[in-house]
């Protein structure tokens, strides 16, 4: 079974980005085939700039460097989000595989909040 988690929201002012990517991490360390989208204002996870001290809060974008550590396949990107956030991929932070149409269905379990 192969799961896919859908980071839709922005890495700062709300947890439920950290949470979905708990969720991620806790099947894949055990042992499930899970991946993660990164679409609308989720794709700001990817980018390289963080600066969390400014809001006073710990840098989201170093949770997302564990997700080879706990096994998550793969990370994919919304390439109309991207472009809508004025993010370039070449300057992405994390490698990401760029996807341009719907891949839910090539999934048995899709996970957003």
């Amino acid at each position: 079974m192969k799961t896919l988690i859908v980071i839709d929201q922005p890495p700062y002012g709300s947890l439920l980005g950290r949470e979905l990517m708990d969720m991620a991490f806790s099947l894949s360390a055990f042992d499930r085939r899970v991946d993660i989208l990164f679409a609308g204002a989720g794709v700001n996870w990817l980018r390289d700039n963080h600066q969390p001290e400014l809001l006073q809060q710990k840098n989201a974008a170093k949770n997302l460097s564990a997700a080879q550590i706990f096994g998550v396949e793969r990370l994919l990107a919304s390439t109309a989000d991207l472009k809508r956030f004025q993010i370039d991929p070449g300057q992405l932070k994390y490698q990401v595989e760029l996807v341009s149409e719907p891949v839910d269905n090539a999934y048995d379990h899709v996970v957003r909040l």
